[in-house]
């Protein structure tokens, strides 16, 4: 049985771009950079307040990256949804998708990582 999810992979074809995304867009904290024994070049990157790890594989022996859509993405709570907007806008990466209000007053956005990848933006509902 498993214990606990360590890390989820994404596979990129320009690792720094997409290192920068996570980095500057996403405020992401690098926690380690090495390259494998087999020759891939990873960083993991870890969110404030989370355990598990993202990894950002650059591995071109494995042929071209293929995103296909609606396939997978990672979904991240924010405090102010509209104040990411604009954050993530002014460095290049407009929102794709939304905000959406919820009926509970929770909101919801996407935004596409550079290679194609969508990542979900989610402002909890302010409590009372």
């Amino acid at each position: 049985m498993v214990k606990k999810l360590l890390h989820t992979r994404y596979r990129v074809t320009d690792l720094e771009k997409t290192v920068g995304f996570y980095r500057d867009v996403l405020g992401l904290e690098e926690v380690r950079r090495h390259t494998s024994g087999r020759g891939s070049q990873l960083v993991f990157f870890q969110a404030p307040g989370s355990e598990e790890l993202i990894e950002i594989c650059k591995y071109d022996a494995s042929g071209p990256v293929q995103v296909g859509p609606d396939l997978t993405h990672l979904a991240f709570e924010v405090e102010d949804i509209e104040a990411f907007a604009r954050h993530s806008a002014a460095l290049g990466y407009p929102l794709s998708d939304g905000p959406h209000k919820s009926s509970n007053g929770s909101a919801m956005a996407f935004i596409d990582a550079p290679e194609g990848y969508e990542v979900e933006l989610i402002q909890p509902a302010k409590t009372p």
